[in-house]
């Protein structure tokens, strides 16, 4: 039963985001997000540690001190800023967070909002992203324009709600890439 539950959380959260990235222009990234769920090393753990209310990779550290599944799906998923971790330029080997791909911040912020979508459902508001993201510790090894645009889009979401907020994502952030 927890497989069944399982699927049918990282389907609905797919697909969400797949709706969300077909609205901005994202439709390649849409098709593609997160695949690596459906990985027998990702979906087993999940599986295992399902619980409905929050990612079972969270249980998966609680149990473990880490999670395999997450590990697998950071290593996969350019939409992760984790993904962009790398040994600094200044020779030191400290590991810093590299500028992202425009295009992937938006699928970030885009997977966060479909993240809290199916997680609170009917009481989802359009502040959550930001306060769930404002919990986290994201900050502390994200490049710091990557940063500022995430946030920047967060609290304008939060702020001005989702159609200002795809609308200057089609207009502005996507635009200078194209």
């Amino acid at each position: 039963m927890k497989a069944l539950k399982h699927f049918h959380t990282i389907t609905k959260h797919k697909i969400l985001v797949m709706k969300e990235c077909f609205r901005v222009g994202l439709c390649r990234q849409g098709l593609l997000h997160d695949l690596s769920k459906y990985s027998w090393t990702e979906f087993r753990v999940g599986c295992r540690y399902y619980q409905g209310n929050r990612s079972p990779n969270n249980a998966e550290r609680e149990d473990k001190g880490y999670s395999s599944a997450w590990l697998h799906h950071k290593g996969r998923n350019k939409h992760h800023y984790e993904y962009w971790i790398d040994y600094g330029l200044d020779g030191n080997a400290v590991l810093v967070g590299m500028k992202m791909p425009v295009r992937y911040v938006v699928e970030m912020f885009l997977d966060r909002i479909a993240a809290c979508k199916v997680y609170k459902g009917d009481k989802y508001k359009d502040s959550d992203p930001l306060d769930y993201y404002m919990n986290g510790k994201a900050g502390e090894l994200m490049h710091q324009e990557t940063r500022e645009l995430l946030e920047k889009l967060l609290l304008m979401l939060a702020k001005q709600g989702e159609e200002k907020t795809y609308q200057y994502i089609r207009q502005e952030v996507l635009k200078k890439r194209r």
